[in-house]
C-alpha cells in the first residue's frame, strides 16, 4: 500500500491510503516519487473544470523520482533518476510520429492524473515510459528538473514557439502566475526588443521583472491598452500569449495586437470565451491554441545544463510529501502567500 492524492468529486480531495502500483505493460515503469508539484490545472480539476478526472483518481502529471520497477519492453533500468513528463506517448501513432505527443492517439496524451492514476503519490506508473521520461544528468537538482515536467515546455511550445516569437518583437504576457513566467523566461531566448508583462497581483509583477520583463502593467490600476500602444505608435504589439484562462484575458489579448499579431492562448480556460471575428478578420490576426507536446524538454533540459535557463527560481514554497493538504492551500491562495511554485519532497 502507499498514500496518494484522491480526487473525491468537485472541491473534495484527500490523502488516503491506497494500492500501490505495479507493472501492467511491457513498456511500463514504476517510479518511487521524490519530488512533485501541484499544477494550475489540478485546481482547475478540483473546480470541476476538467469532467473526463472521476472521483477515485490519484491526481498530479508532475514528478522527479527514482525506477523501482520495469517492465521487459523498457530501455532503462532500476534505480534511474528520471524526470516524469506530464505527457505520454506511444511513439507510434501519426501524432506521435510528427512528435505531436500530446495529441498522442495510441493511449498516451495529457492521461497522468487525467484519465489514470497520477503522480502526487509515494510511487506512480508510467506507461510508455521510454518515450514519457528522461534520464537526469547528476548536476541538475529534482527541484530544477521538475519545472521542466510542465511548465517549463508548456510556456515554450505553446507560448513562445506557437506565438512564433521572433528578433525585435513586442511580447506581451497576460497573465505573470507560473506559466506566465515560464513565458517569459523562454520568450528571452529569442531576442524580443520588449516584453511587457499583465497581471493583478504586485508580487507577481515583481516575478516578471525578475524573470525577465522589460515593463509591468498593474491592469487594476492602469489600462494595458493604452500602455502597448504607447510603446508601439499605436500599432499595438507583435505577439500576446494568454496566460490565464479567462474571458477577459482573452479578449484583452485580442485587443493587444497590431495588425497580421498572433495570439498565443495558453491558459486552461473552464468556460467559453469570446471571439470577435468581426473584429479579427480583417486585421489578418493568428490565434493558436493546444495542449504541451512537451517535444522541446530535451532541449530545455540541456539549456538547464548549462545554466541558460534558470528554472529553481520558481519553487518559492517546500513541504513534505505528505502535507499536500497544506501544498493546495497555499497554492490555491497565491494572491495572499506569492505562491509560485510548490515542491513536495521525500
Amino acid at each position: 500500500m502507499m498514500h496518494a492524492v484522491v480526487y473525491h468529486g468537485a472541491g473534495r480531495m484527500s490523502w488516503d491510503e491506497v494500492p500501490r502500483p505495479v507493472i501492467e505493460a511491457s513498456t511500463d515503469v514504476v517510479v518511487r516519487v521524490d519530488a512533485v508539484t501541484v499544477c494550475g490545472t489540478d485546481l482547475h480539476i478540483l473546480r470541476g473544470d476538467v469532467p473526463e478526472v472521476t472521483p477515485g483518481r490519484i491526481l498530479g502529471h508532475e514528478a522527479v523520482g527514482t525506477v523501482v520497477a520495469a517492465g521487459s519492453g523498457t530501455a532503462g533500468g532500476i534505480g534511474d533518476r528520471v524526470l516524469v513528463s506530464c505527457i505520454s506517448a506511444c511513439g507510434s501513432c501519426s501524432y506521435c510520429r510528427r512528435e505531436r505527443y500530446g495529441l498522442c492517439q495510441g493511449g498516451g496524451g495529457w492521461i497522468l492524473g487525467h484519465t489514470i492514476d497520477g503522480t502526487q503519490a509515494e510511487f506512480v506508473r508510467l506507461p510508455f515510459a521510454d518515450r514519457s521520461t528522461y534520464l537526469l544528468p547528476p548536476e541538475v537538482t529534482d527541484e530544477e528538473a521538475l519545472m521542466l515536467a510542465d511548465i517549463g515546455p508548456t510556456g515554450y511550445e505553446v507560448g513562445v514557439r506557437n506565438g512564433r516569437v521572433e528578433p525585435g518583437d513586442t511580447v506581451v504576457v497576460v497573465g505573470a502566475g507560473p506559466i506566465g513566467l515560464s513565458v517569459i523566461q523562454s520568450a528571452r531566448l529569442f531576442s524580443p526588443s520588449r516584453i511587457i508583462a499583465v497581471d493583478r497581483a504586485t508580487a507577481r509583477l515583481d516575478a516578471a521583472r525578475r524573470f525577465g520583463a522589460d515593463i509591468v502593467v498593474d491592469n487594476s490600476h492602469e489600462d494595458p491598452l493604452a500602455v502597448v500602444r504607447g510603446l508601439t505608435d499605436g500599432f499595438g504589439a507583435d505577439v500576446a500569449i494568454e496566460a490565464v484562462g479567462t474571458n477577459e484575458t482573452f479578449e484583452l489579448c485580442a485587443q493587444l495586437i497590431r495588425p497580421a499579431g498572433r495570439v498565443a492562448n495558453v491558459g486552461v480556460h473552464g468556460g467559453p470565451a469570446t471571439l470577435h471575428l468581426e473584429q479579427l478578420w480583417p486585421r489578418d490576426i493568428t490565434i493558436t491554441t493546444g495542449l504541451v507536446d512537451t517535444y522541446s524538454t530535451p532541449t530545455l533540459l540541456r539549456l538547464l545544463q548549462q545554466r541558460l535557463l534558470d528554472t529553481g527560481r520558481f519553487v518559492t514554497h517546500h513541504f513534505a510529501l505528505h502535507e499536500f493538504m497544506e501544498a493546495y492551500d497555499v497554492f490555491a491562495r497565491a494572491a495572499d502567500t506569492d505562491a509560485l511554485k510548490v515542491v513536495l519532497s521525500r
